[in-house]
């Protein structure tokens, strides 16, 4: 499976939920995360998809740090299953 159906997965799933997955790039800062999720009720994430097995670059990892210090969860996201375990995540958030 490619990334880029992976990351099409993940869109579609938080589309479902009522959220929005941006596509995540900011000039200048290379390596942040490829998706900025957003869900009702004030819940933001930030999601680097990978082909399966694949693992983030020591720059990307960097990137990841900095958001998680400023108290941002970061998901590292392999495979259909592992957005699957981030939707529920996400799913236990949503206040219906």
């Amino acid at each position: 499976m490619r990334e880029k159906a992976i990351e099409a997965y993940l869109r579609d799933r938080v589309k479902a939920l009522g959220g929005i997955a941006y596509k995540f790039v900011s000039p200048g800062n290379a390596g942040v995360p490829d998706r900025l999720v957003l869900l009702p009720g004030g819940h933001a994430f930030f999601p680097e998809l990978k082909a399966p097995g694949k693992k983030s670059t020591p720059l990307q990892a960097m990137q990841q740090k900095r958001i998680r210090e400023l108290g941002f969860p970061v998901y590292e996201i392999d495979s259909k299953q592992g957005v699957d375990e981030f939707i529920q995540v996400c799913e236990g958030l949503i206040v219906k």
